[in-house]
């Protein structure tokens, strides 16, 4: 059987012999019917959103207006709703002149001129004010106390400045706050340093934390309470289909419409298998997340909510900007491997912004081993990932079959992390935590 992996901006063609396995499964989404008019979709979920007034009404009388928005590591088609939201403001009483888009970079780093180009439409993106958000600059945050768990909250001053605040992006499945969207446009969206090194401290990743977990999830609440106090006054949220295609708009309170919109996605991108794989081969979800091997390993937590223990997965992502940033680089490198690097986590001084990631990739190496095909990084450096590299995606199984040493189980999930795969319906943490 041939399978199409989501690899970079296009597919990665794999041959799985069927005799080979004991058993083969793939694992995507559905064929969805997408919006056939999404400006007029955007444009109604404007004027009647989800237990909100229309953002028209909430213009009026306003000084000013920012429009929040995830960097380029999210495929959000904000090209496309951008024009129905500028509309609805000015309708309002709130020209272009007045509103300021916000990139929501977190620790991410900020996006180039070329990427902005492409996100917003360059001259969209050269006519708009736009800043964005620098966590590192404690001086561009305010500072508004801890959350119950003890999470500071440092927050953006300019959007915390701003008289109509609005939050968009993408909902679909997230291996920390169980689905992205909604309060993450916030925080660690708009956070400081500070912020995000508790609430992704090493402590609560090994807590009731993984994709698809929103029922007793700790950092989806402290997510949750902090946005409450900082005050989100429009949430404008997508789905989108296998094709990238938008299949879902998701407009109004914060709360409301990211609620509906998580029971819309999971309904379409959760997959229960019987039972667990002794395979399971993944992609890193194509370009912008293949790009670096930082993002990728979501690929690889989506397969450990289906691998046994023991088991193998093989990893294809294009890795075409590399590992990811200097701080996660040198972790890796640093480290001599998952056991060294969780002996570090251990002592409560140490701290490496980014070090979250590692300490996923260790979580499911406690489960798994893990191969990666890649041919944006050269061998020698792939082998410093703590992951065994292989040189074509064909000898990638032939090195499964070797190490599994029967005819395995094996399912593929073409789309990586934009599928919610389970077994029997149960949703697995990462780390060592059972469900409450």
């Amino acid at each position: 059987m041939r399978v199409e992996l989501a690899y970079g901006r296009g597919a990665l063609g794999l041959e799985i012999l069927e005799r080979d396995c004991a058993e083969l499964r793939i694992v995507e989404k559905g064929e969805e019917t997408p919006l056939s008019d999404l400006d007029r979709a955007l444009r109604r979920a404007l004027e009647t959103p989800i237990e909100a007034p229309p953002l028209r009404a909430l213009a009026r009388g306003r000084r000013d207006a920012v429009i929040v928005i995830s960097d380029r590591t999210r495929p959000v088609p904000n090209a496309l709703l951008l024009p129905p939201l500028l509309d609805a403001l000015r309708e309002g009483g709130l020209p272009e002149d007045r509103v300021t888009l916000q990139v929501a970079t977190g620790l991410h780093r900020a996006c180039t001129s070329a990427e902005l180009d492409e996100m917003l439409g360059a001259v969209r993106s050269r006519r708009l004010r736009i800043v964005q958000h620098d966590a590192r600059d404690l001086d561009s945050h305010v500072n508004l106390g801890s959350s119950r768990s003890g999470v500071p909250i440092l927050i953006d001053r300019f959007f915390l400045e701003r008289d109509l605040r609005i939050a968009t992006g993408l909902i679909e499945p997230h291996l920390m706050a169980g689905y992205s969207g909604g309060r993450k446009a916030i925080c660690p969206g708009l956070a400081a340093v500070e912020t995000i090194r508790v609430a992704h401290g090493a402590a609560m990743l090994e807590r009731w934390v993984g994709s698809g977990i929103i029922v007793g999830n700790p950092l989806q609440e402290s997510l949750l309470e902090i946005v409450r106090k900082v005050g989100v006054h429009f949430l404008v949220n997508v789905a989108l289909d296998r094709r990238r295609r938008v299949s879902g708009i998701f407009c109004g309170d914060l709360e409301a419409a990211h609620a509906e919109g998580m029971r819309f996605v999971e309904a379409r991108s959760h997959v229960a298998l019987d039972r667990p794989a002794d395979l399971v081969v993944v992609s890193g979800g194509g370009d912008p997340l293949d790009a670096t091997f930082y993002q990728a390993i979501k690929g690889i937590v989506a397969a450990a909510g289906v691998v046994r223990p023991g088991g193998v997965i093989l990893l294809v992502a294009s890795l075409s900007e590399g590992i990811g940033s200097p701080s996660f680089e040198k972790c890796l490198r640093e480290s001599e491997g998952p056991a060294d690097f969780e002996r570090r986590l251990e002592d409560d001084r140490f701290f490496a912004i980014d070090q979250w990631m590692v300490q996923h990739l260790c979580q499911v190496l406690r489960r798994a081993h893990v191969l990666l095909f890649s041919d944006g990084l050269d061998r020698a450096t792939q082998q410093e990932l703590f992951v065994e590299p292989v040189p074509s995606p064909e000898a990638g199984l032939r090195r499964a079959l070797a190490l599994l040493g029967a005819k395995p189980r094996t399912v593929v999930i073409p789309q990586g992390p934009y599928i919610l795969a389970t077994i029997r319906g149960e949703k697995r943490a990462l780390g060592r935590a059972s469900p409450p």
